[in-house]
């Protein structure tokens, strides 16, 4: 029997990594956001892990100035969103490594 490729929407994808990579920037937990960046940097390079350094830094700067303005959330998931575009546009063979870090986060 043989399977139909199964079509990705770009779109979508990036979409949900943005909300999967903001969620776990925002974490105060930092084991589990030290093993998800892990899983970052080593699946998509150290710019990338760089970047998610970055925006945990900031949300969790945001919490302690403001108590948690969601203002700067919606901010960092635009941010990602174009940042995962971009990468995916450059690096298409990366999406299933997107794919399976976008996963590894539980989405409401």
């Amino acid at each position: 029997m043989t399977t139909m490729p199964s079509v990705l929407h770009q779109p979508r994808v990036v979409w949900d990594a943005a909300l999967a990579f903001v969620a776990m920037a925002e974490t105060p937990h930092h084991e589990s956001f030290d093993a998800f960046a892990g899983q970052v940097h080593q699946r998509l390079g150290s710019e990338t892990y760089e970047a998610l350094r970055v925006t945990h830094g900031k949300l969790l700067d945001n919490v302690r100035r403001t108590w948690g303005d969601r203002r700067a959330v919606d901010i960092e998931r635009g941010a990602w969103r174009v940042r995962m575009e971009e990468l995916l546009r450059a690096r298409p063979d990366l999406t299933d490594e997107v794919l399976e870090l976008t996963s590894l986060v539980p989405l409401h």
